[in-house]
This record gives C-alpha cells, structure tokens and sequence, in this order.
C-alpha cells in the first residue's frame, strides 16, 4: 500500500461544517435508519466508512474493529489521524469539530478526500450523539490526543495524552450505544452481519486488512484480499466450473472516476452480478450496472456476427441469454456519486453507464479476440440458453395465460381463501396430501389458503427454465402466486402477502425446504426482499400431565417444560410428531396456524453473496464440496430420523 499521501493534504481548513446535531438524538431514524438491531449496526458501519475514506485516499492498509464484552466497540485504523489543530471558521480543534457537527467532515471539504464512502454522510458526529459515551485517540505528529464525549457533548477538552515517537498515525474510536434511544433488549451486534460487511468491503478495497475481534464469544476474523474484486469472483465460483480459467479484469480511469470489473463464465443456470460505488453495496444496482451488462451483451453479439458464430437469420442474444452463468462484479470510485435515495442502493449518475460500457466493453472484447477458445466457449452457452429460453417463454406463457383457478382444478391442489385482501392472505405450501387435509380443515378460510406439493420439486439449481416450468408442482406454485417468474416477475400481482413453507421436522421435509428456498432465492428474490416468505415452526412434542397441555419446539425446551411442570418424561404423556399428517386440524390451527399462537419465521438475505455461493454448494452439481460441509457438520445433527 502506497501511504505517501501528504498530512498537510489533511487539516482543520479542509474541515468543511454544514449544520448542527441537534436533532439526532430526538429523531435517529432520519440519520441512522432507527433504534432497530440494523440501525445498531448502522453505527459500527459509519465510523468503519471513516477509515475506509482514508484507505480510499491511499493512506490506511489496516482496520481493526473490536466488540467488548460491555457491549462497547473500539474501531482503530493506521490512518492520517483526524487532525487536532484549530479549525478557521469554528475556532474550536477540528477533533471537536467533526465529532459535534453534522456533516461536519474531510469528505464535505476540498481535496481531503479523492472518493467517499459514508453510507449515509452524516458522519461519525451522529454515532457519537447516539452514545452514551465516546472517547477518540488520535496518533498524529508525534503525540497521542484524547477526548471524551458524553451522548455527544464533549466533557474534556481535545488533550495531549502522551508522545509517540514510533512515527505512526491514525484514529481510535470506542463508543457503547445509547440504551436510552436503543430500548429493546434483544437487539445486539451479529458477528455474522459485521463480517458480512466487512467481507464486501476488503473485496472492493484490495490489500487493506480488516479484522473483526468479538470478545463477547472470543471470536475472531481477518479480511484481506491480495487480489481484491478478483478474489471476489474466485469466492462466488468456488463451486462452479468455469468456462474459461482466467477471471477477466480491467481497472481504468475515466474524468477522475474509478472503473474496475471482473468477469467469468461458469457452467451455472443463474447470473451472479454485484455492483458498488465507492465501497458501497449498491443492491438496486444502477447506472454502473447497467453499463457493465450492456458492454458484455454488446460485445459477445459483435464477437458472434464477426465469426459467424450466429446466422444470418438469427436474432442478436438477449442480455439475459449473456447473462446465464455469468459471475461479474462492478465497483466505481466516484468524487461526487449520486443516489436514488438516502439509503444509497442505486447509483443514478448517467455519465457512469457511458464510461463503464466503454472501459469493460474494450477489455473483454479484447478478450474473446485474444482467447477464441473461451469465446467460443462462453457464446455456445449463450446459444443454449436462449434456445431454452424460448422453450422457457413458451411455457411461461402457457403457466401465465391459464388464471390460478383454471390451473389448479385438480383434486388436492389449491384450497384458496374467500378473502380478496392480499396483504391480509396467506398461502400455506404443504407436502402431501395427509398434511395438506389438517391443513384444510384446520385453516381459518377467510385469509387462509392451502396448497399442497405431491412429492419433491426439481431442483432448480439444475435445471433452466424450460425444464423448470415443464414440473407440475412447479406450475402449480407460480399460477397459486401470481406474480410470474424471472424476467416476468411483477410483485403487484402477488395474490397473498405471506407465503409459508410448512413442512415435517424430518430429513424429506427439510430437503423439501432447501428445495423450495433454492426455487425462490434463484427465481422469485423480490418475494424474500420485500418480506413476503416465512417458513412456519410447527412443534416437535405434545406433552400432557394432569390437566395440562403444552407444545415444545425443541428438546430443551421439552426439559424445561417437564421441569416447570414438575413431572419427569415417565409420568407425562409425551407424543413426538413427526409429521404434520399425525396432527389433527384443530391441533395444527393451534399450534402452528393461528396467528395468535404461531411463530414464524421470515425468510431473509442479509448476505447475497454467501447465500448464493451456499445454495450452489448444497444445491448444485458439484459433489466434493457439498460431502465436505455435511462432513463438517455431521455432529451438529441431533435425533436425525432416517
């Protein structure tokens, strides 16, 4: 890592104010997200974008953020160390200055910063008005300085601590959140959602380490990625065989905006395609995006017309016939990005598309020139995805133009509601028909509908779309749903705003879940974003004593049961349900169906990178890797019925 960038780039004049904190404490949803556990993380995220800011600017290779065991976080860079001199216009040292006011900060002045991340740009001012206390060590200079912050008033003054003659700089942060604005007592700090991040952000800053250290559990994790977005794609296709062994990459500079992409083929039936600005997970993708699958597009029809890889009287390759296996990844570094909205998940600057089509567009058109076996390769995976996509389309059509009751008029298959509110209805996918009768007869008609599965699903992490919509079961779902699939896809024709997997505790049930999960994370994702699947806990035991009747969803809480009752398991009646069939209808309502007494749990993807490398590990044809995980977690399984 280049850390030559001079710290007389970086002083109290370039410190740039724009208003005051004072409402960030009365409304922390305007400038955090809210009280809620992502809200809470929200913190750690904007103190961590500070030290990426300064990594950005060439000047930190090493972040190291640490959760303590009194629920305080300490994050610490080798950064330039935020300066301490007095600033022009507040008269106050900068430390201060950035630490007390909004938007107060390097990437708001002139020349601190080349690129900023801050997810929200309020700054680190609002994590400190957030806590109940804050204390920032600053290396700089040759000294150490310190200040304390009390829910982000400052009761010391900036002061020299001691002197450091190492020659090191940088910034050490440690703040405990306010527990008085952050009420619920169940919300905490995810190692798993941190490292998440914190993953993302090594990838698109190469050659930074980032290391997370949870003394809650002693837990520990280190990020560093030599070869950055590269190494991204190497992650995502660990499981995948590609087509053509060099992962294609071009970093370029364009009117001072940073372009860099990196692309491989692989043998899959889904695109896996991740987009960042400025270090940012843009979900929504934008103009960047938008920029780098219309290059791909472009240049492989161009590559096909000139080698005559496509007749003449065949049509151009649609972007989603280019886009079948593709793995690819898009980060730009821009001065002054634009996005759709204050939660920055879709960059809008038009100028981006134009430099990304051009930068990625020449790199791997010159790719397919210089390597014409993996051209070739790469355009007889198109070909075939677009004859079946055209089968696909035929089929859909057919599944579309059919309404649900039209193609669901076999016997056992969709008992649906009487109510027409669809955010009120809820769709319950069953296996069986023994299940799916306590279902019907259990469920409350009104909003209750209830589709039963004969059997297992394909598995759609094989299969293309064709083979896909040729399954019964698999029409059957997506005409119950109403939304269509794929391209297709429109979520205001959803006819149910919950849609709950209910299967048996058992081995089939829980292969029927994975298989289902796999059909909706590849071809219905908006249903799990927008918060519409659940996966229902129908419970392991019915224990009797006495009088009394109680359902237990696990084996400790079956023992804590048996003791609150005050029985051992001989004097109790203990009935284990294996099935749902072996629960009668006003059980299953009471247990598992009534909202009043249910639990259910929502289907949610806070990692798209880890899920779709994990449902192409355990869902698709690659062996080895898949024996290597159920080895590694074989004595994690407990009372496994076989």
């Amino acid at each position: 890592m280049d850390r030559t960038v001079e710290q007389s780039d970086y002083t109290a004049s370039t410190i740039q104010v724009l208003e005051g904190l004072e409402a960030v404490r009365r409304r922390p949803g305007m400038y955090v997200g809210g009280t809620d556990q992502k809200a809470l993380h929200h913190l750690i995220y904007e103190v961590v974008d500070n030290s990426i800011d300064e990594a950005l600017a060439g000047a930190c290779n090493r972040i190291e953020v640490t959760i303590h065991a009194d629920n305080s976080v300490t994050v610490e860079d080798n950064g330039r160390g935020i300066p301490v001199d007095i600033h022009p216009e507040k008269k106050k040292p900068a430390l201060e200055v950035v630490m007390t006011t909004l938007h107060a900060g390097g990437k708001f002045g002139n020349g601190a910063y080349k690129v900023s991340g801050g997810l929200h740009g309020v700054g680190v001012s609002a994590v400190n008005a957030l806590s109940e206390w804050c204390v920032v060590e600053v290396r700089r200079d040759g000294y150490i300085y310190s200040q304390r912050y009390e829910r982000g008033h400052p009761v010391t003054p900036v002061q020299k601590i001691g002197k450091d003659e190492s020659g090191k700089t940088g910034t050490r942060t440690t703040f405990l959140y306010d527990r008085s604005i952050f009420k619920d007592n169940n919300i905490e700090y995810r190692f798993e959602t941190l490292a998440q991040r914190f993953r993302e952000m090594a990838f698109v800053t190469r050659q930074v380490l980032i290391r997370l250290v949870d003394e809650r559990v002693n837990r520990e994790i280190n990020f560093y990625f030599e070869g950055g977005i590269i190494s991204f794609v190497h992650f995502l296709n660990r499981n995948r065989e590609p087509l053509h062994e060099k992962v294609v990459h071009v970093e370029k500079e364009i009117e001072g905006i940073g372009i860099e992409a990196a692309i491989q083929f692989t043998d899959a039936f889904t695109e896996s395609i991740y987009a960042f600005a400025n270090t940012i997970n843009t979900v929504d993708g934008g103009t960047h995006l938008t920029g780098l699958r219309g290059a791909i597009t472009r240049s492989i029809n161009d590559y096909a017309r000139r080698n005559n890889l496509l007749k003449d009287s065949d049509p151009n390759f649609t972007g989603d016939d280019t886009r079948e296996g593709l793995t690819a990844i898009i980060s730009i570094k821009h001065p002054d990005p634009q996005f759709e909205s204050q939660t920055k998940v879709k960059l809008m600057n038009p100028e981006v598309q134009t430099f990304v089509q051009q930068v990625v567009g020449e790199a791997f058109s010159a790719y397919l020139e210089e390597t014409p076996q993996a051209a070739k390769a790469i355009i007889q995976k198109c070909l075939t995805s677009a004859r079946a996509r055209d089968a696909a389309r035929k089929a859909r059509d057919l599944v579309i133009r059919k309404s649900a009751l039209e193609s669901l008029t076999l016997p056992g298959k969709l008992a649906d509601c009487s109510g027409r509110d669809s955010e009120r209805s809820e769709l319950y996918i069953v296996e069986g028909d023994s299940a799916g009768g306590s279902a019907k007869q259990g469920r409350d008609r009104h909003f209750q509908a209830i589709l039963p599965l004969r059997g297992k699903i394909l598995n759609t992490e094989r299969a293309r779309l064709d083979k896909i919509l040729g399954n019964n079961e698999v029409k059957s779902l997506i005409s119950a749903i109403g939304t269509g699939i794929g391209d297709t896809f429109d979520l205001s024709n959803l006819r149910y705003g919950r849609i709950i997997i209910m299967t048996d505790a058992d081995v089939d049930g829980s292969h029927i879940r994975a298989l289902l999960l796999t059909f909706f994370f590849r071809y219905m994702p908006k249903l799990i974003e927008e918060g519409h699947l659940f996966i229902a806990q129908p419970p392991l035991y019915r224990i009797a004593h006495k009088n009394q009747v109680r359902y237990v969803y696990n084996e400790h809480e079956k023992e804590k049961v048996l003791k609150e009752l005050g029985t051992s398991a001989e004097k109790a009646s203990i009935q284990r349900y294996k099935g749902l069939g072996e629960m009668n209808p006003s059980q299953l309502w009471e247990t598992t169906m009534n909202p009043e007494n249910r639990t259910l749990l929502q289907v949610t993807i806070e990692d798209a990178a880890v899920a779709d490398r994990t449902f192409d590990m355990l869902m698709g044809e690659a062996v080895k890797p898949r024996n290597e995980f159920i080895k590694g977690h074989a004595k994690e399984v407990k009372n496994l019925d076989i």
